[in-house]
């Protein structure tokens, strides 16, 4: 029998149900991996008996004949999502021991299609990093090696780096994961793994720790495209409890997933093509142009004019909105409270903001207040949200003349841990080819698609229409059948 953490999560489900293993026997294998795993830190706290549960509840049910979507399938939960008794941290000390009573939506769908729980993973503190080095339990390790390049540890990006890494390392078949600017698809690239950020509304955002509300958007981590439709399939869906969900049906994106894509326009963006960029990316790219076109599509070129402004843009909403959302931890509710003898309630807050709140998150806290002052609203923030509305537009006149646009993921291959925390600037950067769509709302697809010099992998990017994931998934399926991308870390841990 194949070793069953090698397993994807189509192989998971539909072994199961022909009885090839049983459900207890998956949870069991990851759990031993979860476990022999620690030197990655990709998991703040594990959760072996969730799994063990949902995996027994599983074997009853084939046993009964009423198996549910995801019966038998054991899965990573980003510590962004509110677990009921599980403590949920935003990787943040500021909610370090916050256990909440509620569940958020996108886990409780899971959870009643089948799924069962192996742990909270590691992320950038309140999802606000691009290499998982923010968390205050400490960073997660890529379990990727440069190729000759000794024991140096490379980032697993982020701020999702511990879904990526879990998946990649085999800790788990799939992950859910978040994406403000980028956060589902730059860590899947560093790591050789699939990654969609489904179009805004699509996962409700109730139980998410916010970070920039306009921008969050939940959506899954896992090894194949497949994979990740099974999984957005049960995520996805109108909830009520969040106003900015769509209400909408969720299609079988499993079912029409197709890799002909003849018919179909590609566009290529010529503003993408960045000065100065690794060459092995580029070459990537091309390739990229050469497996679509083999699979029945044209390719023509199309122009985002005001992409140059993009990360600018960004850069002053999700601040501004971050500070909003973050003047809710004070220390009177809930989470941390530090109490100096003697102070009062304005000391509290300072001590408690102080004390909880990372440098990263401060930083952009301290952007955010400064451009929605007073006297720099209209200089900063307005201006940033009427660039928003010039993106948005680019992409609605680039779709008129195709069906998906193509793109490198991020900038670069995996970077190594330290490289880029002393540069803010420098780190940012990495969401140059991410941002653009975020701001949009669009969804859109990392699929590993080739190794670079240092034997790293490196993902391309699939951006599709607002409500289009099907078309993205079918590109993404298109470039994965194409590259053949089958490469593994090779296990150090």
């Amino acid at each position: 029998m194949t070793e069953l953490t090698n397993l994807t999560v189509a192989q998971i489900r539909d072994g199961h149900r022909a009885g090839d293993f049983s459900a207890v026997e998956v949870a069991e294998a990851f759990n031993a991996n979860v476990a022999g795993a620690k030197a990655l830190n990709a998991f703040i706290v594990e959760t072996p008996d969730h799994a063990i549960a949902a995996a027994k509840a599983a074997d009853a049910d084939r046993a009964a004949g009423t198996l549910k979507p995801l019966s038998g399938v054991p899965i990573g939960m980003k510590d962004l999502f509110a677990t009921n008794g599980v403590q949920t941290t935003a990787a943040s000390h500021m909610l370090e021991g916050f256990v909440p009573r509620y569940e958020s939506t996108v886990s409780q769908k899971l959870w009643d299609a089948g799924c069962g729980m192996l742990g909270k993973l590691n992320l950038d503190q309140f999802a606000m990093g691009s290499s998982n080095e923010t968390s205050y339990f400490g960073n997660v390790i890529s379990p990727w090696k440069r190729k000759d390049g000794g024991n140096a540890a490379l980032a697993p990006g982020g701020s999702s780096g511990g879904s990526s890494t879990a998946i990649a390392a085999q800790l788990c078949p799939a992950a859910t994961g978040t994406d403000t600017g980028g956060s589902i698809r730059q860590p899947a690239a560093f790591t050789g793994i699939s990654g969609i950020k489904p179009t805004y509304g699509r996962c409700s955002r109730w139980g998410i720790v916010a970070f920039a509300s306009s921008l969050d958007q939940a959506g899954p981590m896992a090894r194949d495209v497949k994979d990740c439709a099974i999984m957005l399939e049960n995520m996805a869906g109108f909830d009520p409890k969040d106003a900015t969900s769509l209400d909408m049906a969720v299609p079988n994106w499993e079912a029409a997933l197709s890799s002909d894509l003849k018919g179909k326009k590609v566009g290529i963006p010529k503003e993408y093509r960045l000065e100065g960029i690794d060459p092995d990316i580029d070459a990537m790219w091309d390739a990229g142009i050469a497996m679509l076109k083999d699979a029945g599509a044209e390719v023509v070129e199309i122009s985002l004019p005001h992409t140059k402004y993009a990360l600018p843009a960004y850069y002053i909403i999700a601040p501004a909105e971050a500070s909003s959302n973050l003047a809710r931890y004070d220390g009177v509710r809930y989470g941390l409270r530090d109490l100096p003898q003697g102070a009062g309630l304005q000391d509290m807050y300072a001590a408690t903001r102080a004390d909880g709140f990372g440098p990263e998150v401060k930083r952009r806290i301290m952007i955010g207040t400064y451009v929605l002052s007073a006297g720099f609203y209209d200089a900063y923030y307005t201006q940033a949200q009427k660039v928003r509305t010039l993106i948005s537009r680019d992409f609605t006149a680039a779709f008129e003349t195709c069906d998906v646009i193509l793109a490198p993921t991020a900038p670069s291959a995996a970077f190594g841990l330290g490289e880029k925390m002393a540069d803010p600037l420098a780190m940012y950067l990495n969401d140059v080819f991410a941002v653009p769509a975020s701001l949009a709302g669009l969804p859109a697809m990392s699929v590993p698609a080739a190794l670079n010099r240092e034997g790293l992998p490196l993902g391309l990017q699939v951006i599709g229409k607002a409500f289009d994931e099907q078309g993205v998934l079918n590109a993404g399926l298109a470039i994965e059948e194409r590259a053949g991308f089958t490469a593994r870390a090779e296990k150090w841990w």
